[in-house]
């Protein structure tokens, strides 16, 4: 496979990772991923879940917590209300001692019935570790969600969550306690040239998925892809070699990154953390929880001004920014907090666009309310 990058319009640019607030800037935490080519989702925090139907839930199969505070976390039994009973394995992902707070959120409750459900849910909980190795422990309803199999359980590199074409990564950031802050990145990833199929004399069709399947699998060049296609004198068929295919029709792009950033001190430790993190994303959801003018109460809250949030978001080089976590206070002001965020953040020469945001650099809190 060629190492040559992203040619542009010759290729198929159809996005893995899409990102939305659960509830808007002024409304609680929370952010859902749509695994659009997977068909399921990956959810940030677990604040009020309104704005998510049971069928959007249901979709999800990761849920990554910041930290446990009421307006991040009291939308577990919401959650787990939908999906039980419906869905068979949920995982969940926190900081220090979430083990042990997802098992008292379970005992809460009288599990008498639970075990007569046709469809057993397993809640795989995973703790990150402060200073070294977390925890494990699983949760079943067969077992009125009796603590089993706890175990230790590390996140080698800060990856939370590794999979072929994406993965999740984690970082505390200090907010009077610990916080993680969250990377989600697409991987390289092979782009469909469909503008050289002609050269093959061969035409678009399922076999295309599974020769860009074999690539991220790492398939021995010599594995096999059967290539169906239909034209006006009828169905055809013929084998070729991965490698063959490989170096004709794809190309390496590279993946998106979101950022999801909230809860935290604006100190120098902190916005070291979120360089190593989060240093050029496309992406940045970024908590902007109050207005420069009360810098003195948001230090006492441990939160962020809409001016340090754009700050952060200018030294990470985000092409794309997003704020929310706002204070109600604010809710007849958003364009004001909107404006001060854009100046910080764009003051000076813009960041430098990638192909994969299309060039595009805006504030989408500012593109929709002003």
């Amino acid at each position: 496979m060629p190492a040559a990058g992203y040619a542009g319009t010759g290729c198929d640019v159809r996005r893995l990772l899409e990102a939305s607030l659960v509830c808007g800037p002024l409304g609680e935490p929370g952010l859902f991923v749509d695994l659009r080519d997977e068909r399921r989702a990956l959810l940030f925090d677990l604040g009020e879940l309104g704005g998510l139907s049971p069928r959007k839930l249901m979709r999800v199969s990761h849920v990554f917590v910041s930290h446990t505070h009421m307006d991040h976390f009291a939308g577990f039994d919401t959650l787990l209300r939908v999906v039980l009973g419906r869905k068979e394995r949920l995982v969940f992902v926190g900081g220090p001692g979430f083990v042990d707070q997802v098992e008292h959120k379970l005992r809460a409750y009288t599990w008498n019935v639970v075990h007569r459900y046709a469809v057993e849910l397993v809640l795989e909980v995973r703790e990150v570790g402060l200073d070294g190795p977390g925890r494990r422990a699983a949760f079943s309803s067969r077992s009125s969600f009796a603590r089993q199999g706890d175990e230790p359980w590390s996140s080698p590199g800060n990856v939370l969550l590794d999979e072929a074409a994406w993965c999740v990564r984690g970082a505390f950031v200090d907010h009077e306690m610990p916080c993680l802050a969250f990377a989600i990145e697409e991987k390289p990833r092979p782009r469909v040239a469909k503008d050289r199929l002609a050269a093959l004399g061969v035409t678009t069709g399922a076999w295309l998925r599974e020769l860009k399947a074999a690539v991220l699998a790492q398939a021995p060049p010599d594995t096999p892809i059967r290539v169906r296609w239909r034209n006006r004198s009828g169905e055809h068929e013929r084998l070729r070699p991965v490698g063959e295919l490989a170096a004709v029709l794809l190309d390496t792009a590279p993946g998106r990154r979101v950022g999801y950033v909230t809860d935290l001190r604006f100190h120098d430790g902190n916005r070291a953390v979120l360089r190593a993190l989060l240093q050029g994303v496309d992406q940045l959801f970024i908590e902007s929880v109050f207005l420069e003018a009360d810098s003195d109460h948001a230090r006492r809250k441990n939160h962020l001004t809409a001016r340090q949030a754009g700050s952060i978001a200018r030294e990470l080089g985000a092409r794309h920014v997003v704020p929310f976590h706002v204070s109600p206070r604010y809710g007849e002001r958003a364009a004001e907090l909107a404006a001060e965020l854009r100046a910080a953040w764009q003051c000076g020469p813009p960041p430098q666009a990638s192909a994969a945001t299309g060039g595009e650099v805006a504030c989408e809190w500012t593109r929709s309310l002003g």
